[in-house]
């Protein structure tokens, strides 16, 4: 009974290492087949992470200069010191 532990646990890791490795060895294989493709989405991937950041960025500035000009108007005691 003191043997078990030992056996499962190598056995456990064994099946383990031998599935990591199919499991690379097979995205491996993948990503050579679709190698052309793959670049043209990763381009176009990029260019619209850029365009949402862009109008993040945008939309981010707008709302906070709106909040200033509103506060502003409704006077609330906003001061800002400029050196």
């Amino acid at each position: 009974m003191e043997w078990f532990p030992t056996v499962a646990f190598t056995f456990k890791i064994l099946v383990l290492a031998i599935g990591m490795f199919f499991a690379v060895k097979w995205h491996y294989d993948q990503g050579k087949k679709k190698n052309k493709q793959h670049e043209k989405g990763t381009r176009a991937v990029l260019i619209a992470g850029g365009k949402v950041a862009a109008i993040f960025t945008l939309s981010l500035v707008g709302l906070g200069l709106f909040t200033f000009f509103l506060m502003k108007t409704f006077g609330l005691g906003v001061m800002m010191t400029l050196p």
